[in-house]
């Protein structure tokens, strides 16, 4: 239920406590702080009185516009303060960023799983019934199948490293699914494996991996041996190191540096071949 709308001092405005949603310093960060700088903040944030402390706030929505509108150096911002317990607010938190562009697996990971465990507190159950019901939600929100819902929570259960490494697109969703059943210590082993030899698990390598690890012998030694064997129809490739390459591309995603990289081959072979076409017809 909304109280009020209220202009609130920088200081008195607090992130949500363990919310899944990025905010980063890249180029889209860069404009906003422009756009607030020129005209403040056209959206008010909302928020949330904090439990037991006076004239102190809790975002739900708007941690973007916070964190522009204190680079900007403003020093008040325009929000809409709602009565809500924790659980209603991580709802409102999940359901108002779903809609923003580009949300990495991790982001989608841990916003299903908060909203989900909200969801179940709400229902004051936490039966098997209650956990399908509470999928079921979440997942008509968040215009993904059960299915898919139920498997982005499971990256949460991945080390941070392998979860980055799948927000890089360097590890696909259903190997890293089946990684995730893995105990803390065999995917820092994983981990190891995958920095020295420079290579990710195939989906059929991430399975036998979960499935040896279920039987409680998947040492080093044994995941060396999964990560190093001949993948079929294995080809030459050739491959660029990400941190080589983020130098080049600081404010551009996995994918925006492969596409690009792309791009200025296509045009490199376009303007060779006409090159070539131009010195045969002389």
């Amino acid at each position: 239920m909304k109280i009020e709308s209220i202009t609130i001092p920088i200081h008195a405005l607090h992130p949500f406590e363990g919310h899944p949603f990025y905010v980063k310093d890249d180029a889209e960060m860069e404009a906003l702080v422009d756009s607030v700088r020129e005209f403040g903040i056209l959206t008010p944030l909302i928020v949330r009185p904090m439990d037991g402390i006076e004239n102190e706030y809790e975002v739900i929505s708007g941690h973007r516009r916070l964190h522009a509108a204190k680079r900007a150096g403003i020093q008040e911002v325009p929000a809409h303060v709602y009565a809500l317990d924790r659980d209603a607010a991580a709802v409102m938190l999940v359901d108002s960023n779903l809609h923003r562009e580009r949300l990495l697996p991790s982001e989608k990971a841990f916003a299903y799983k908060l909203k989900m465990t909200a969801l179940l507190h709400q229902g004051k159950t936490s039966c098997q019934l209650g956990k399908k019901w509470s999928v079921t939600a979440v997942s008509a929100t968040a215009n993904e199948s059960e299915r898919q819902i139920y498997r982005y929570i499971r990256l949460t259960q991945l080390i941070p490293e392998l979860l980055q490494l799948v927000d890089e697109s360097r590890i696909a969703l259903t190997p890293a699914v089946a990684l995730s059943y893995l105990r803390d210590q065999e995917q820092y082993d994983l981990l190891e494996t995958i920095e020295s030899e420079d290579c990710t698990p195939s989906l059929s390598q991430a399975q036998r991996m979960k499935q040896i690890s279920e039987e409680d012998y998947l040492t080093m030694d044994v995941i060396f041996r999964i990560m190093t064997e001949p993948k079929p129809n294995q080809k030459e490739k050739i491959v660029f190191r990400y941190d080589d390459l983020r130098r080049f591309f600081p404010n551009h995603s996995t994918k925006e540096i492969h596409d690009t990289i792309l791009r200025l081959i296509e045009s490199e072979f376009q303007r060779q071949h006409k090159a070539r076409r131009d010195r045969d017809a002389r």
